[in-house]
């Protein structure tokens, strides 16, 4: 089964960037859906960004947009997080993970964790 590794994460102040990749080995890279989440203390796990393979089409938290931009290489298995204007309140671990796609052939994702199957073991982000 495919297994993701997520890196990049880091300190950085109020303002900064970071970019977060994620990279998957072994198994079928044939998820639909590659998806960003994040989890605070004491918080649940949230969907950030995601985005769909065949379609390109891309979801974002409204804590986000505008700021942070999903994007990935299939040819490289790779997903990356781009992340700017960085704010305390997006201090987290970062996991991503594989899921599937809205039923009905919209191109879209679905965002609920528990639908996500494969995930990495994260990446803390932690922004003063």
């Amino acid at each position: 089964h495919v297994q993701l590794v997520e890196s990049g994460g880091g300190s950085v102040q109020t303002g900064g960037s970071l970019t977060l990749s994620c990279v998957a080995s072994g198994g079928t890279y044939s998820a639909n859906c590659m998806g960003w989440f994040r989890q605070a203390p004491g918080k649940e796990r949230e969907a950030v960004a995601t985005t769909h393979r065949d379609s390109g089409g891309t979801y974002y938290a409204g804590s986000v947009k505008g700021r942070f931009t999903i994007s990935r290489d299939n040819g490289k298995r790779t997903a990356y997080l781009q992340m700017n204007s960085l704010k305390p309140e997006d201090t987290a671990m970062y996991y991503c993970a594989t899921g599937p796609s809205r039923p009905g052939g919209s191109g879209t994702c679905l965002v609920s964790p528990p639908l996500y199957s494969a995930w990495g073991q994260g990446t803390q982000v932690t922004v003063s």
